[in-house]
């Protein structure tokens, strides 16, 4: 209701010819016509702007779409089915993006239309809103995949999709704390962006798993990997985190990698290198930044590994000195961030980066400060059946417990 009455509103505005809709961009100076000839085709070019902007925001057809459930693969699923010997896996998984795409975005489009009038109006999140009812548009009117060359092509769409959504995690972010000041409830922007997150990783999730199939890539399904180590995909992102650590202040913490070190197991890697570069992030600048006087004398890093047949855990422990009592139970708050939250040694530099953005094709731009990071992760961790916990010892360290569910354990597996 409140995007039909913001469209009746507006009359039109600058910028190119989707901008030039916004519903809530900058309102024209209606100046006085010395003709009566002249105020007519004012009238009429405002009647024709409402309508295009009415049937833009409008479309009868996303609502009909959001109407409908959404249909979640297990892994499992996804993993014995993403083989063939005759290729119909491809057209099979193809036809279901095809039908299912749609229905998620509209589920989005549902969400954006359910927030505040003030925030909904935001140029930024305005601009977002706008992606996601324009993907919409293009794999609705998309037809219906009979052979390879139509899913080729359907391929080339998802992938443009996908670089034109590459964005949106920073520009939610943008815009929320541009509009901070008229969040009169969090429980409402916290829904919100717990929903639009998880569903845009599950979608990436989905759509990167069909692509990825095209590839023969030893040990993976698509973007299942068949024999995933913990212990290497850890690696991996230690030594990215420590090399951008050494860069920030000329050194970085140790890590020391322990427990079931040798396990291996069907996995998805994804969710793990959204997650695994925040975590790390945040330990190693935690300790570097409580032993600013011993800049190359500083305590290690430990990161133990638990597998078991429900769940895999990953514990990170650091010594730096804890998270205080009164920011504990924010930590986990979208736009709470300890680098704003109290003074600054002038010794550090502010911006350390938020990894996620710089690792994550799905991401990128400078995001460290929006505080977005923690609660993202916590989502996603959720999203997959499993949870994100914080324990801190106050002048001592923090240890962060990251669970998440295996795809073949001897509990139902997280859904997609």
């Amino acid at each position: 209701m409140m995007w039909k009455t913001l469209v009746r509103l507006q009359v039109g505005g600058r910028g190119g010819p989707l901008s030039s809709l916004h519903p809530c961009s900058s309102w024209p100076v209606l100046r006085q016509r010395s003709t009566s000839a002249s105020n007519q085709t004012d009238i009429e070019l405002a009647r024709e702007r409402s309508k295009t902007v009415a049937s833009f925001y409008n479309q009868s057809s996303i609502d009909i779409a959001a109407a409908k459930p959404s249909v979640r693969l297990t892994p499992t699923t996804m993993l014995y089915s993403g083989r063939s010997q005759d290729g119909s896996h491809i057209l099979k998984s193809a036809r279901y993006l095809h039908k299912e795409l749609p229905v998620r975005i509209a589920h989005r489009i549902k969400g954006f239309r359910s927030l505040p009038f003030i925030i909904g109006c935001n140029p930024t999140i305005l601009h977002v809103h706008e992606l996601y009812i324009r993907a919409f548009q293009k794999l609705s009117d998309y037809p219906p995949i009979t052979d390879h060359e139509t899913e080729a092509q359907y391929c080339k769409l998802v992938r443009d999709l996908m670089d034109d959504h590459k964005d949106v995690v920073t520009q939610l972010a943008e815009g929320l704390r541009e509009s901070r000041k008229h969040i009169q409830d969090e429980k409402v922007i916290r829904f919100f962006l717990d929903k639009t997150l998880t569903s845009r990783l599950g979608i990436r999730m989905l759509a990167s798993h069909h692509l990825s199939l095209h590839e023969d890539k030893p040990d993976f399904v698509g973007i299942i990997c068949t024999r995933l180590s913990p212990k290497k995909i850890i690696e991996k992102w230690v030594d990215f985190a420590r090399r951008l650590c050494e860069h920030k202040y000329g050194n970085a913490p140790r890590v020391r990698i322990n427990g079931h070190v040798a396990a291996r197991f069907p996995f998805i890697p994804m969710p793990l290198d959204y997650i695994l570069p925040e975590l790390l992030k945040n330990a190693m600048r935690a300790t570097m930044e409580s032993h600013l006087d011993t800049p190359y004398n500083v305590p290690d890093i430990a990161i133990t590994i638990a597998n078991n047949d429900i769940d895999l855990i990953i514990r990170i422990s650091d010594r730096g000195g804890g998270i205080p009592h009164d920011h504990l139970e924010r930590v986990m708050d979208y736009h709470f961030t300890t680098a704003e939250s109290g003074p600054q040694d002038p010794r550090t530099n502010t911006i350390f980066g938020n990894m996620v953005d710089m690792v994550n094709s799905g991401q990128s731009g400078p995001m460290h400060g929006f505080g977005f990071g923690l609660p993202t992760s916590r989502a996603y961790a959720e999203y997959l059946g499993g949870s994100l916990c914080i324990q801190s010892l106050q002048g001592i360290g923090t240890d962060v417990y990251l669970r998440l569910k295996h795809i073949d354990g001897k509990e139902e597996s997280f859904r997609i």
